[in-house]
């Protein structure tokens, strides 16, 4: 035992070494430096963020850069890092009605209040690989757009005005914890989102697909995206008042869906909610649709028995670091459980042969 120990040992440093010399690659490359990646890998970083639930461009670009660019051990190294960290209170909520934005825009209506901001989206390009991308010192040029900081009603506050939608009752109520509190079921939508906005995209994104094609009966119209910066509040306690803490990107979706009526709910519109950290309006639009899924029972409708309307099956399975730990598990030794199946493998074919010989001899 003691050998192999020392020989796992040697094998595991050797392993490090060879690791870092394959995320270092070719010498005569230029390094990639954490500015290059926090300013042009921007999405990927906003990602990190979003699903690491630490809100650190700088620690996220490093998290990249580490992992060699898998985003999910770049995520489990932020959420590892997160779990050192002091927590010294909660900030304020933020009003999102006052978010300078960089794009809004709604699929309900045409002429929204404070205008459609289209903004940096990869919605109006062709899909084809861009070759100048490939050349040295190329320097972008076009005249942007500057973030609009106008007021910006609520879309949704416009069909409130004719009681067209449900109405969300603000609750003074402090929300769970999910990092702090084990999950328990059933959930309520507060867990819910929480668990929602640090799922992965790529799950939470294939539950919201299934609610489209028939699997929960969910169609929706954005009622509204807006992707932009708000500033965060923090109560200190020996000021007696709130100060700004800094600034943080979101992107927030509400979407609006048909809602037949139930016994104590007339007809009307219902909504979904996402809101995450960083430019990442597939996983807000994703989530909303997710939201709305599993709202229900809530709104007396039907469980029609899809994965999406699933509580437990959606958020037990949307940690990705929780799924990934589960999955890579098995890469480790298990050599004394599989001996043990082995033996019983052989056991039972033994019985069988045994069996056979003696149901030819009768």
């Amino acid at each position: 035992m003691y050998v192999a120990v020392k020989g796992g040992e040697r094998a595991i440093d050797n392993a490090h070494a060879w690791l870092a010399e394959e995320r270092r690659g070719d010498v005569n490359v230029s390094e990639l430096t954490l500015p290059q990646i926090r300013e042009q890998m921007t999405l990927a970083v906003h990602r990190v963020m979003a699903e690491g639930s630490l809100y650190d461009p700088d620690l996220a670009a490093l998290a990249i850069k580490q992992s060699r660019g898998d985003l999910i051990e770049a995520i489990f190294l932020i959420r590892a890092y997160r779990t050192t960290l002091p927590r010294i209170g909660y900030s304020d909520p933020v009003d999102t009605g006052k978010m300078t934005c960089d794009r809004r825009i709604s699929a309900t209506f045409k002429d929204a209040p404070g205008g459609q901001v289209l903004g940096p989206t990869f919605d109006y390009t062709h899909r084809l690989l861009d070759f100048k991308l490939a050349a040295d010192g190329e320097v972008p040029t076009a005249n942007h757009a500057i973030p609009q900081t106008a007021d910006m009603p609520r879309i949704t506050d416009f069909l409130n005005k004719d009681d067209l939608i449900q109405t969300e009752v603000p609750s003074d109520e402090t929300p769970p914890d999910m990092t702090r509190e084990p999950m328990e079921y059933p959930a309520n939508r507060a867990l819910r989102l929480q668990t929602l906005t640090r799922g992965d995209e790529g799950f939470v994104l294939g539950m919201a697909y299934s609610t489209q094609r028939g699997y929960g009966r969910n169609h929706p119209f954005v009622g509204e995206l807006r992707i932009g910066t708000i500033s965060v509040e923090m109560e200190i306690a020996e000021l007696g008042f709130s100060i700004e803490i800094g600034e943080i990107t979101l992107t927030e979706c509400e979407t609006v869906n048909q809602f037949t009526g139930s016994k104590s709910e007339p007809p009307q519109f219902t909504r979904g909610y996402g809101l995450v950290f960083g430019q990442l309006e597939r996983k807000a639009i994703s989530m909303a649709l997710v939201d709305r899924a599993l709202r229900w029972q809530e709104l007396g409708e039907d469980n029609l028995g899809a994965p999406a309307q699933d509580e437990e099956f959606v958020l037990s399975h949307s940690d990705n670091i929780q799924a990934t730990g589960f999955l890579e598990h098995i890469k480790l030794p298990h050599y004394v459980d599989f001996q043990s199946e082995l033996e019983l493998v052989r056991k039972l074919r033994c019985e069988a042969q045994a069996a056979a010989h003696k149901e030819a001899a009768e």
